[in-house]
């Protein structure tokens, strides 16, 4: 698929609002996240559409984006835990610590290279100890702020940015084919496919730039396909070129449907656990009162949690079944944090 701005994609305009609910998309290489949110627009007919965590451009796969009141949501999915399918290649460094930068050194993989092949206790080792909670100084050229302004935008007018370390945890860290040796000008280097599962903050690009350090031949990522965010996948994912075919045939309509979205009570009850209300219960949530702490028990264990940097929540629907608010204990009482059913 071409990027945007450029021919190859002609994508309509959608005639109706689509339906408040999320959208699971696969974001294509050469992309910003924006970029997608940008066409969504388009396509849904509507400005109120957001995401729930950005992928570079060079990345591919799940994009969460929320539409009308979906939006909301997603301040409590932005901590989901991630996976991806990636591919490090050790034994050469990039500026971006990824193949959209320059290099910047090649000394080849000749510490991980022995008489029959590639040293794969060598790797397994080094594999091993970023496992588990990690201290990560992320890549430079990030969108973190630093006084204001996006670090990539600093290092591109060739100012030094040195990022705070940060605490992520990575769930899992594993090879998934043989490594590669490969030969580029310059150097000898081995491409490594690896599965990562991580909590949300993870710099994937950082962690291959950590596994070459620790291997002493240095490291950069060449390919990053995002599976999961949370409980949403690739199973579910819908491309753009797929999005816009569902609005092209609606051109004729005489009532348009719009894109077909997970709705609120699906996404909450995808994203969150559960509790169930009673017609009291339901009426004290809409306006906003507290309701005894739903506490462990009082949840059922229907996705896995969001939380991130926000109280774990749960969905709280009415006795019909349809989400009410979500709910978060503190301070003895289960408190709505966002009523999205107002009374």
């Amino acid at each position: 698929m071409t990027a945007p701005g450029t021919t190859g994609l002609d994508i309509p305009r959608g005639r109706a609002t689509t339906p408040d609910g999320l959208l699971v998309v696969d974001k294509p290489q050469g992309w910003t996240s924006h970029d997608v949110v940008a066409r969504t627009r388009r396509l849904a007919a509507t400005k109120k559409v957001g995401h729930a965590g950005t992928l570079d451009p060079m990345a591919t796969g799940v994009l969460v984006l929320g539409v009308g009141r979906a939006t909301r949501l997603l301040t409590y999915l932005v901590g989901a835990d991630k996976e991806y399918a990636a591919t490090v290649r050790l034994g050469q460094t990039t500026i971006t610590d990824d193949a959209e930068g320059e290099v910047a050194a090649a000394p080849g993989a000749g510490p991980l290279l022995t008489a029959d092949g590639v040293d794969t206790a060598a790797l397994e080792r080094a594999l091993a100890a970023l496992r588990g909670p990690i201290s990560q100084v992320p890549s430079a050229v990030s969108a973190i702020k630093v006084d204001g302004r996006r670090a990539y935008a600093r290092v591109r007018q060739g100012e030094e940015v040195a990022l705070a370390a940060r605490t992520v945890t990575i769930h899992r860290l594993e090879v998934t084919a043989p490594p590669r040796v490969v030969e580029v000008p310059g150097a000898t280097v081995v491409d490594v496919d690896v599965v990562v599962g991580c909590s949300s903050g993870t710099y994937v690009r950082a962690l291959a730039r950590d596994l070459g350090a620790a291997l002493g031949t240095g490291g950069h990522l060449t390919a990053l396909r995002r599976t999961s965010v949370g409980p949403f996948t690739l199973a579910q994912a819908r491309s753009v070129p797929d999005l816009a075919a569902e609005v092209a045939a609606q051109a004729d309509a005489a009532e348009p449907a719009g894109l077909r979205t997970l709705t609120l009570t699906e996404a909450a009850t995808t994203a969150f656990p559960v509790r169930r209300l009673d017609e009291a219960q339901t009426r004290a949530v809409r306006v906003g009162k507290f309701l005894p702490p739903t506490g462990p028990a009082g949840a059922e264990p229907a996705a896995q949690q969001a939380g991130g940097g926000h109280p774990a929540v749960t969905a709280a629907l009415a006795p019909d079944g349809h989400v009410v608010a979500l709910l978060a204990d503190r301070d003895g009482a289960a408190r709505p944090v966002l009523v999205l059913d107002p009374a």
